[in-house]
């Protein structure tokens, strides 16, 4: 690079900037060290879906490049990355990432937001140094067919006929207009604290109410699962694997969201912070609610439709991917070839995640003992 290339201070001052004034006001914004950069960066690398100007495809790029999980997502609130967060304002943006860590905005502020900055900077020089190189700068989220983006579609054949399914490689609190996410859980229903990566934390944060500096007024879905296990007599002690209890979505429904379906698929391993799972529980927790779907379809005004599955168990659980994907398609598959016409979803976070799910047109066959009873 030249000599006169950004260095990492003038970038995190433009960041700052950035997260100041926001997306949507940055055309003819003066960022004198952010501008060079994408111009350095934008020749010969495809500007990530969604991008506006120059800068905001470059901040796309480098929040890809951050590792999955609270850094990223907090990142991607900060400067309104974060779908549907492009027009909010600084402080609510601020508050939002604050939840994240599960810390004070006033507390964030001094420690966490200078750290998300200051990585989103480190990598913006390394995608000036690749430029600089020839190195093309992919963004992390390339599929195996070369597509980029959060959203694409895969084509099933199931029981003869085709079945689209939509694939989403974000954040699980990112998720919007789906009417039911499918949340795993252990078998005691505890929910993991807010301020954890996983989906179960990550949807138990975005549906709280929130106060105006980000405090957590009420923690609905929480509340809904205390409640059932008070009814059913379960307090404190574990359900059978491949329960299924369905809850309201609380703030999320802010965002289309109409139910959460938490499913106990982790069963916890004594004396240790680990956790068993087996892929026939996945595959009937995966039917279990289809069958809650099912039931309460006609319940709501317009009937429920789609449902959107992670692969469950697969992050703290230790099932890999194809075993994971596979377990859920059992279910799936002997559902739609039963004629069930739903609109489904599945969620990843990685681009290993997301190119299992693509290879789901090759028409995964699940071991016997994995299929669905009944």
């Amino acid at each position: 690079m030249a000599s006169t290339a950004p260095d990492q201070a003038s970038l995190h001052r433009d960041l700052k900037e950035v997260r100041r004034v926001g997306l949507v006001r940055l055309r003819g914004r003066a960022l004198p060290a952010l501008e060079p950069a994408a111009e350095a960066v934008g020749a010969g690398t495809a500007r990530p879906p969604g991008a506006g100007t120059a800068v905001e495809a470059l901040l796309r790029l480098a929040v890809s490049r951050l590792d999955a999980g609270t850094l990223r997502t907090a990142a991607e609130y900060t400067l309104g990355l974060a779908q549907g967060t492009r027009d909010w304002p600084a402080s609510s943006r601020r508050a939002r990432a604050a939840a994240v860590y599960g810390v004070s905005v006033e507390r964030f502020r001094k420690d966490h937001e200078v750290m998300v900055l200051g990585q989103i900077a480190e990598h913006v020089v390394l995608l000036m140094t690749e430029a600089a190189a020839g190195t093309a700068a992919v963004p992390d989220g390339a599929g195996e067919h070369g597509a980029t983006g959060t959203h694409r579609c895969v084509t099933a054949r199931v029981a003869g006929r085709d079945v689209r399914l939509t694939l989403h490689m974000h954040p699980a609190d990112l998720l919007r207009d789906v009417d039911v996410i499918v949340s795993p859980a252990n078998v005691y229903f505890a929910l993991p604290e807010s301020y954890k990566s996983s989906v179960a934390a990550s949807l138990r944060r975005a549906a709280a109410v929130r106060g105006v500096t980000g405090e957590v007024l009420d923690d609905p879905v929480r509340d809904e699962l205390r409640a059932w296990a008070g009814r059913h007599g379960t307090a404190g002690r574990a359900v059978l694997p491949g329960t299924v209890v369905p809850t309201g979505p609380g703030a999320l429904a802010e965002q289309g969201l109409r139910r959460i379906y938490h499913a106990a698929v982790a069963v916890p391993r004594a004396g240790t912070n680990d956790y068993d799972v087996l892929p026939a529980d996945v595959t009937r927790a995966a039917s279990r609610a289809l069958a809650v779907l099912a039931e309460e379809h006609e319940r709501h005004d317009p009937p429920l439709r789609s449902v959107c599955f992670p692969l469950l168990g697969s992050g703290r659980g230790g099932l890999p991917y194809h075993v994971s994907l596979a377990a859920v398609w059992a279910a799936l598959e002997a559902e739609l070839a039963r004629g069930a016409r739903w609109d489904v979803h599945f969620l990843v976070r990685t681009p290993e995640a997301a190119a299992v799910v693509e290879r789901v047109r090759a028409r995964i066959r699940p071991a016997r003992d994995q299929r669905p009873t009944g």
